[in-house]
């Protein structure tokens, strides 16, 4: 565990987090020597608090200490926030454009995948704006939703992407494998994903118990089931869910309950891991359950 005493270039040096961290407390590069506490102090960030963010996030570190300070913790939330609206939230999806829309004109999976990433863009967005307004008592199964989303676009990356085994010039004039832009965009993906899991969890970890004097800690990960067999019924339903109709539409035309509609959605999702229409779109065209000429 990092201790007040110890250099923070070190921290800096040794650890990827860690630079994410300093960022959102508002410290910055040109330490020098200098030990954790002696730059916490300088930039007025309680100490104990920064070390209770360093060593959860680098060590999983469950046993937070009871001085935290909510105003320090919440300024680093509020920070974090800006960097995901601001910076990397749009960063990402100019990346994931130039990587996904080169493919195959002919086919509209890209252009249905980007609609998967601005649907979970919007749900962070949402979610940050409940959060600043003070909101925190969403519950835990929310914050999962949100990375489920942003894990389903990874899925439907790697099953379905378009195979493109073409080139194109580099910056430096050099001819590269689309792929490689494609490669970097997943690693972002995935980094984008771990995350916000991580800063969700510091929120239910750290500040919820904080706020009430209590700790009780909920999860750092969550195992994903593995994804099963459609039955024909529920290939039925999504079918009609990915047309557009609503449940009772859909129970109309299949002759049973709207109950059960609701019942079939829910095991469709559940089995397939994917929360969106776009995505449900996806699967139901590269399954050939619906040409893809039906969809504009």
């Amino acid at each position: 565990m990092y201790k007040a005493s110890d250099k923070i270039c070190d921290l800096m040096s040794h650890e990827e987090d860690a630079i994410q961290i300093i960022s959102r407390f508002g410290l910055t590069m040109g330490v020098g020597d200098q030990t954790i506490e002696q730059v916490c102090e300088a930039h007025g960030v309680h100490t104990p608090t920064f070390l209770a963010i360093v060593n959860y996030k680098v060590f999983k570190k469950r046993a937070i200490p009871a001085d935290i300070d909510i105003p320090t913790l919440q300024r680093y939330l509020r920070n974090a926030h800006t960097y995901f609206l601001d910076f990397r939230l749009p960063r990402l999806r100019r990346a994931l454009i130039e990587a996904i829309i080169p493919a195959d004109p002919t086919t509209k999976i890209p252009g249905l995948i980007l609609r998967c990433y601005d649907e979970f863009a919007e749900e962070i967005r949402t979610h940050i704006e409940h959060e600043n307004e003070g909101e925190y008592d969403a519950h835990i199964q929310d914050d999962q939703r949100i990375t489920d989303k942003l894990t389903e676009i990874k899925k439907l990356i790697i099953k379905y992407y378009p195979s493109d085994k073409g080139e194109r010039l580099s910056v430096t004039g050099y001819r590269l494998p689309v792929t490689y832009q494609l490669i970097s965009v997943m690693s972002d993906l995935w980094h984008t994903e771990q995350d916000f899991a991580d800063h969700c969890a510091i929120e239910d970890d750290i500040l919820r118990p904080a706020l009430t004097n209590t700790y009780s800690p909920t999860r750092l990960h969550r195992h994903k089931p593995d994804t099963e067999e459609l039955s024909d019924r529920e290939r039925d339903v999504l079918i009609q869910v990915v047309r557009g109709l609503s449940n009772k539409e859909i129970a109309d035309v299949l002759c049973i309950s709207t109950h059960t509609v609701i019942s079939h959605r829910k095991n469709i999702v559940r089995k397939l891991n994917i929360h969106s229409t776009a995505g449900l779109t996806i699967y139901a065209i590269v399954n050939r359950l619906l040409d893809i000429n039906d969809f504009e």
